[in-house]
């Protein structure tokens, strides 16, 4: 039987060693902070506390997606010629077409691409339809995770909760002061035109 024995390593080997591997981590963690988080994503040497799931570029301001608005009670939103809102269960209705327009970082406007009007919330949180975008236009979109989007005023709230553009099982629009974010009329598809 043999015996294996231990020699003697000798100490500058193992500190030049151990130098260089702590100078190749922090040269890799100083390139992961130069780094966009797109990049990081991408580099397989750099890990990131954030989940990357989903692209989010289309928040930061200016972009604009054309979607119809299908929400989870079986309606599109549509907003008419003379300016109504309300569901309706025809997809090929050209009143249902949406252009949402980012405005700032979660903050989107609506607007009927054929009727030219912006979707609105009053105070009292009624939807109603504009030809001009102001504040009321202004809604504040939340990805949620079941792939539904909810669009709650960014100026108004009740009673310190935010009020949503909803769908009722008729496609009427129901009053933002009687609807919360789990509430099914609240939840909408935003599905791209083919």
């Amino acid at each position: 039987m043999r015996k294996w024995i231990l020699t003697w390593i000798p100490p500058s080997l193992l500190y030049r060693s151990c130098f260089h591997i702590i100078c190749l981590v922090g040269t890799i963690s100083l390139a992961c902070n130069d780094m966009t988080p797109e990049q990081m994503a991408t580099n397989v040497n750099c890990s990131s506390p954030e989940r990357h799931t989903r692209s989010y570029d289309y928040m930061e301001g200016g972009d604009i997606r054309v979607r119809r608005l299908f929400c989870r009670t079986q309606w599109y939103l549509r907003i008419d010629k003379r300016g109504k809102v309300k569901g309706t269960q025809e997809m090929k209705n050209n009143y249902n077409i949406m252009e949402i327009r980012t405005v700032a970082v979660g903050i989107v406007a609506i607007k009927g691409v054929e009727s030219e009007y912006y979707l609105a919330m009053n105070k009292e949180g009624k939807l109603y339809a504009k030809k001009e975008c102001n504040e009321d236009c202004n809604f504040k979109e939340l990805i949620l995770e079941n792939h539904y989007n909810t669009y709650a005023s960014a100026k108004w709230t009740h009673s310190g909760g935010e009020m949503f553009v909803a769908l009722n099982q008729k496609g009427v629009p129901v009053r933002g002061k009687k609807t919360k974010k789990e509430q099914k009329t609240a939840h909408f598809l935003p599905m791209a035109i083919t």
